[in-house]
């Protein structure tokens, strides 16, 4: 049985590129606490907020809407505290509106002054088994929504993945270890720069891909929940290659989307693209190679980390000499999600220094 643990919250998003909302400001030398406009802010600052589509759509099964991964996750007894679905959840489906503008003044963007709104693409929802014939009623959706935006001032900020792979990939191909995920991702990216470029000037390819890599393959904390035995209570899966595969194959696939881009709508339709990756540590390199640097390092050179070469070796995917070309540079910004810190210390070390110990008490 797994671990009971609830669907994530809608978080809000703090960092210093596009989504910014500081709006309480507590000065040490004072027990007061003040309200921060924005003129204390430079002018280029942006106050946003941002949700994942299968946290606040709903409309799961509706209108058109094919299911992903996390739809047949949630499902499984166990998986989620009170086996709760996101079925429902928000509604934001049919109450963009009112998230948006609202004479309530509470949680309601407008009124909190924000200027910007990052929100999530559902794969499904367009593409409901991920490749072939569009569910128009999908797109609709997102123009109102899109549209909307703009008419009350709110800047759209569009991710195309936040870790809801449409199901029917998976079951043609093992979704993410498959390497056909790229071609089909970028497509799905293309028809969204195409269809809503007109209208969003800031794309990001994925949220969190690491995430995706990690939980999703390694320990199976998320969909679809594959992993070793020893690692996590999984049905199939090798904890030792898969994630590596899969960050493989969300780095190309990103890569892919961002060349897709760039060479056919970004001249024309003025907008940028980039990615969001997470980054809650402080601690050594080598940690913040294997956290960070999995999916930045190789978008900046091309390759992965030295550390992270050296020490998964075989198990480590290779770039072709295209793909390098193809990955390296591709983003006009990095979105940076910061949560926490965490305290991180050598193993293979505290190993060594602890059979030393042994055998000086021998």
């Amino acid at each position: 049985m797994m671990v009971r643990r609830s669907l994530p919250s809608l978080y809000w998003v703090l960092h210093s590129l596009f989504l910014l909302i500081p709006l309480i400001v507590t000065h040490a030398s004072s027990e007061e606490s003040t309200v921060a406009g924005k003129e204390s802010f430079p002018k280029d600052f942006v106050f946003g907020t941002a949700t994942s589509a299968y946290q606040v759509e709903g409309m799961a099964k509706k209108d058109g809407r094919g299911p992903s991964i996390w739809d047949v996750y949630v499902r499984i007894p166990g998986n989620i505290a009170n086996n709760a679905t996101a079925d429902v959840t928000v509604d934001q489906y049919h109450r963009y509106k009112e998230d948006i503008c609202s004479t309530n003044i509470t949680d309601i963007m407008k009124n909190l002054n924000f200027d910007a709104y990052r929100f999530s693409i559902s794969w499904s929802r367009i593409f409901p088994y991920g490749t072939g014939k569009v569910n128009r009623r999908g797109v609709a959706y997102y123009n109102r929504l899109i549209d909307y935006m703009l008419e009350q001032g709110i800047t759209p900020y569009a991710n195309l993945y936040h870790y809801d792979l449409p199901y029917a990939l998976e079951r043609k191909y093992k979704g993410l270890l498959s390497r056909d995920v790229v071609k089909d991702y970028a497509d799905f990216a293309d028809f969204c720069f195409k269809t809503f470029g007109d209208r969003v000037k800031n794309w990001m390819t994925f949220n969190e891909p690491r995430v995706a890599a990690a939980l999703g393959y390694d320990n199976g904390f998320f969909a679809p929940a594959r992993c070793s035995k020893p690692f996590g209570n999984c049905t199939q899966g090798n904890s030792s290659t898969e994630p590596y595969i899969v960050a493989h194959h969300l780095i190309l696939s990103h890569a892919a989307a961002v060349q897709r881009y760039r060479q056919k709508y970004q001249e024309r339709q003025k907008g940028r693209i980039g990615i969001l990756l997470d980054f809650p540590i402080r601690a050594a390199q080598r940690a913040r190679d294997f956290y960070l640097g999995w999916f930045l390092h190789p978008i900046v050179y091309g390759e992965y980390p030295k550390s992270m070469q050296r020490i998964v070796a075989e198990r480590l995917p290779k770039f072709t000499q295209s793909e390098v070309k193809m990955v390296k540079g591709s983003m006009d910004f990095l979105g940076v999600n910061q949560y926490t810190a965490y305290y991180m210390y050598d193993q293979l070390s505290d190993m060594v220094m602890q059979r030393e110990k042994s055998k000086c008490i021998d």
